[in-house]
């Protein structure tokens, strides 16, 4: 069994926001689309439900994404809804967020349709929706709690577990903290902190306040620099903890995994272009500089993978160089 989705929509916005989750969390299966056009009726929107359920297997769960309550795309999902209520949801109000929960929740194999609709609005009703002035958020829904900071109210000394963090999961991402990172991955890695390495980032107080302000909810996000990285990694406080690094680029991996953080594995996801730089795929663009830290990081036993998002795959980063006929 798993959940099937419909996204639905008065012209062609169901098309779009697929589109638009596509950059953030791939490209999932068993995901359909209906576009009710200007000109059609309801036959030939319940003849496009038909085809999109046909997709599906029999034993599947079934969930609907409309774009407005009320609507033919949400009225047709609802006469199929009332036919069949033990395998189906609907939620009205189709947006980036929902959509984006909804590809998490469709990642559990034992998943049903109604349990979606309960976990995505339990995260729709705390993060779907932000604002700025900060001060303004608290007209539409109560502060979230922030899990995971036992360390921060502990005194020096205590130890926590066996005192040892965990490498949950390490990334070179130059945007760092970004709707790939806090949406597909942090959904996939389910880290308890994100970390991000980085000495010149953390000496960037708009940098770090933005970054921290694109957290994913839950999941506190710390900046620090090298050299406050291996204190964390002797402060027996935040043993057990989940860790998600994040490096801007490879050399500060390089100075981060020889001063004792315990990298084995490392994803490259993505190296913005700039002067002076190749582009090596989509995503990633390197310099002489670069290819010499990933060599080093291969030298230190660090298993590099190229992977924008966790259902993309893994591509060989000394393979691309090649391709590119970079030395």
């Amino acid at each position: 069994m798993s959940i099937g989705i419909i996204l639905a929509s008065h012209g062609e916005f169901a098309k779009g926001v697929r589109q638009s989750g596509s950059m953030l969390f791939g490209n999932p299966e068993k995901v359909e689309v209906i576009t009710f056009m200007p000109g059609e009726g309801p036959e030939d929107l319940s003849k496009k439900y038909q085809e999109a359920i046909e997709k599906f297997s029999p034993e599947d769960q079934i969930l609907f994404l409309v774009d407005l309550w009320g609507g033919s795309p949400f009225n047709e999902a609802n006469r199929i809804f009332e036919q069949n209520q033990e395998t189906t949801g609907i939620i009205a109000g189709l947006n980036l967020p929902i959509l984006i929960q909804a590809y998490a929740e469709q990642m559990d194999p034992e998943q049903t349709a109604k349990q979606a609709v309960i976990n995505i609005l339990k995260e729709i009703k705390t993060t779907g929706i932000k604002v700025r002035p900060d001060e303004l958020q608290t007209h539409y829904s109560t502060p979230t709690q922030v899990v995971n900071k036992k360390s921060s109210f502990m005194p020096e000394g205590t130890v926590v577990g066996d005192g040892k963090l965990r490498v949950a999961f390490a990334r070179i991402d130059s945007r760092l903290v970004h709707g790939q990172v806090a949406s597909a991955w942090t959904k996939e890695v389910r880290p308890d902190r994100i970390i991000v390495v980085s000495d010149r980032v953390s000496k960037d107080e708009l940098r770090k306040k933005l970054l921290k302000q694109a957290a994913p909810s839950g999941v506190p996000v710390n900046i620090v620099p090298i050299k406050k990285m291996v204190e964390v990694l002797n402060d027996t406080r935040f043993g057990g903890q989940k860790i998600f690094f994040l490096f801007e680029n490879p050399q500060e991996a390089v100075i981060a995994i020889e001063s004792g953080v315990p990298i084995k594995n490392l994803n490259v996801g993505g190296m913005v272009h700039s002067e002076g730089k190749t582009l090596i795929s989509k995503a990633i663009a390197v310099d002489h500089e670069d290819i010499v830290a990933f060599n080093h990081l291969k030298e230190l036993g660090v298993e590099l993978e190229v992977r924008q998002l966790p259902s993309n795959s893994k591509e060989n980063i000394f393979k691309l160089i090649e391709n590119a006929h970079l030395k």
